[in-house]
């Protein structure tokens, strides 16, 4: 079984991290990088109709973009779009950039808040219906994930359901009810060198919100992964079984 999965990408061209991203997604999914097409949102939006030719949709983080800022050229017709997947319940699975765009999308609310950024390798707890959701249950109750963010949802849509949460963003992962979409804060799909490898690349950014110690204290702060990176394959094999 050929499994076919759009991700949706919103990184310069000139940004090494387009073709990570898509190898990072291929590698956890399981599936050869011929198997996960890429779509760049910078130069436009598809339809519902083209993202239903996909047996998946997975989002994918932004190098200089932000949820908070709304500075994603149509970013109302990527959010309008996102509303529509959770509609008809849609494949899906939405990291970082993805979870922030999935949340606002269906009525949560996203902040920039550099104070609280969190980058490198952290600790989230489950929440209770993390605990008893089908994709979510394998992960032990605390788990180190990949993260690199300065957004944050401070407030999730009413209508889905709160998996983990760690100690500077409550909020770090959601499900739509009855529906196979997930979304996640936090990269499984990155490890701890490839997360290290991104943040290196970016440190410009970082470097403008922090000390040099600060900085340092980043770079200390990257672990492995293990738990966390298996999710976007139990997303798969729950999703599609065998493949």
């Amino acid at each position: 079984m050929t499994i076919k999965i759009l991700l949706l990408q919103v990184r310069q061209i000139d940004d090494a991290a387009r073709l990570e991203e898509r190898a990072s997604f291929a590698a956890m999914a399981g599936v050869t990088e011929t198997c996960v097409i890429p779509y760049d949102l910078l130069t436009g939006t598809p339809t519902l109709a083209e993202i239903r030719q996909y047996d998946a949709l997975m989002v994918g983080g932004s190098g200089d973009y932000y949820v908070s800022k709304g500075n994603l050229p149509n970013s109302q017709t990527v959010l309008d779009l996102l509303a529509e997947v959770a509609a008809v319940g849609h494949p899906t699975f939405a990291s970082c950039f993805g979870f922030q765009l999935m949340a606002q999308a269906l009525g949560g609310e996203i902040v920039y808040d550099p104070d609280h950024m969190e980058v490198g390798t952290f600790t989230l707890t489950l929440t209770e219906d993390g605990r008893s959701d089908s994709l979510f249950q394998y992960l032990p109750n605390t788990f180190r994930a990949q993260l690199g963010r300065k957004d944050r949802a401070s407030r999730l849509p009413d209508t889905v359901l709160h998996l983990a949460a760690s100690a500077n963003a409550p909020f770090q992962a959601f499900r739509v009810p009855n529906q196979p979409i997930w979304a996640t804060q936090f990269h499984p799909e990155l490890t701890k060198e490839t997360n290290l490898a991104r943040f290196r690349r970016y440190m410009d950014g970082y470097a403008a919100v922090t000390s040099p110690q600060e900085l340092q204290t980043m770079f200390d702060h990257f672990d492995d992964s293990p738990e966390a990176n298996q999710l976007i394959g139990r997303f798969m094999r729950l999703v599609f079984g065998q493949f």
